[in-house]
């Protein structure tokens, strides 16, 4: 997890939820081919998983 901490972008003011917990539940329902809806309550709120799905996915897939 440490090595990963360096790729998660950094939070703008607000505090985020734990990186590990919401990476998880990414994992999750990737894996297991659930909607974000679907994803156990325990990881983060459904629309916080997908928002930072979202953003990692723009981060590390955008040219530049």
């Amino acid at each position: 997890m440490a090595r990963l901490r360096l790729c998660f972008p950094k939070g703008h003011g607000k505090s985020r939820g734990d990186d590990c917990r919401v990476l998880s539940g990414i994992i999750f329902v990737s894996y297991s081919g659930l909607r974000w809806r679907d994803a156990p309550k325990d990881c983060d709120p459904c629309k916080a998983l997908y928002n930072r799905w979202k953003r990692w996915g723009a981060m590390v897939f955008s040219p530049g």
